[in-house]
């Protein structure tokens, strides 16, 4: 029986063998070189507990179990930031296929047990691929609970014709909307703008919990990240005013782009002001020639699926399923 050695993560000379763990499961490729980019954002950790006494504050720790030829086998990653629900902690946990069924799975889950009790932690959710059927019935073994369930699909820009629906942008631009980039309209008075839109219309995402990063946190986490471009960032203006937004993310590997951000002001609803904003993405990302356009839905999104899987056409992929284990000290 092969043995192994759970152990923190060691930075930097880790990233790369959990880069490749992490694209076993992961919808777009990552790297090791942008894990490190995002562990360099983040603050040495820093718990606390509210006065009802549930978790507050941020951290994040990781481990791998490693065999005794040194190969790293499976990877953990338990989180929470500032603006994370009080009392929950995400995390990750992938085991290498080959090694699965074997017990490192569950020697590093343990591990995440242990920590996530010792913090005090009262909900610890993790996101599980929606075909996974092991992986499902390890955490249900465990408490785990289905709570929500989230799609991604994909749109193939080869074979996209947007026909009629291009109308969309003309209608929304007849009722006095003006489309605009972030490029257009650079400086951080308008970032703030839009920071302060991304936060109303968060709000109103099915499943949204805790409250939203203040400004410097949300540029580091949106508008700054690795393949997002003001230019790929579309606004819809009322006036002076932001009322709606769609942002790209181009991954570097498949030079695909990530959908990355739908919003629109609920007073602006029923305007397809939202149908317009993806329609002048979808030609951005044809522009750029890119081979396809990845979203992600929630099961409870009526409205948004409509857009994205019966007018636009993009194509259903295996989901996820939200697992939530409740906890109480």
């Amino acid at each position: 029986m092969i043995t192994y050695t759970i152990r923190q993560m060691r930075k930097p000379d880790d990233y790369h063998a959990v880069a490749e763990l992490i694209n076993f499961i992961a919808s777009e490729p990552t790297s090791g070189k942008l894990l490190e980019e995002d562990d360099a954002k983040i603050p040495p950790g820093q718990l606390d507990y509210n006065e009802e006494g549930k978790l507050t504050g941020w951290d994040h720790p990781k481990w791998v179990a490693e065999d005794t030829q040194g190969q790293i086998a499976a990877y953990a990653h338990v989180w929470r930031a500032p603006w994370t629900e009080p009392g929950e902690l995400m995390f990750t946990l992938v085991v290498r296929p080959e090694v699965r069924m074997n017990g490192v799975g569950r020697a590093i889950y343990n591990e995440v047990e242990r920590w996530s009790t010792e913090v005090k932690a009262s909900r610890l959710t993790n996101y599980m691929r929606d075909n996974d059927a092991a992986s499902l019935a390890f955490a249900e073994r465990r408490g785990y609970v289905r709570e929500r369930h989230t799609f991604e699909p994909v749109l193939e820009l080869a074979t996209f014709d947007g026909g009629n629906l291009l109308g969309a942008i003309s209608a929304a631009q007849n009722t006095g909307i003006e489309f605009v980039t972030l490029a257009d309209e650079p400086g951080e008075a308008n970032e703030r703008k839009l920071h302060e839109l991304y936060r109303s219309t968060h709000l109103d995402i099915p499943g949204f919990s805790g409250s939203f990063p203040w400004f410097e946190e949300w540029k580091k986490w949106s508008i700054d990240q690795p393949g997002v471009r003001p230019e790929w960032i579309h606004i819809a203006k009322d006036g002076e005013r932001y009322v709606g937004v769609v942002t790209l993310q181009q991954n570097e590997q498949t030079q695909a782009m990530y959908h990355e951000f739908t919003g629109v002001l609920r007073e602006y609803r029923g305007r397809h002001i939202a149908l317009a904003l993806k329609l002048l993405a979808i030609q951005t990302a044809v522009s750029c020639r890119v081979p396809y356009l990845r979203t992600h839905n929630d099961s409870m999104n009526g409205p948004m699926l409509r857009i994205n899987r019966d007018l636009l056409g993009f194509r259903a992929e295996p989901g996820s399923y939200k697992m939530v284990l409740e906890r109480s000290y």
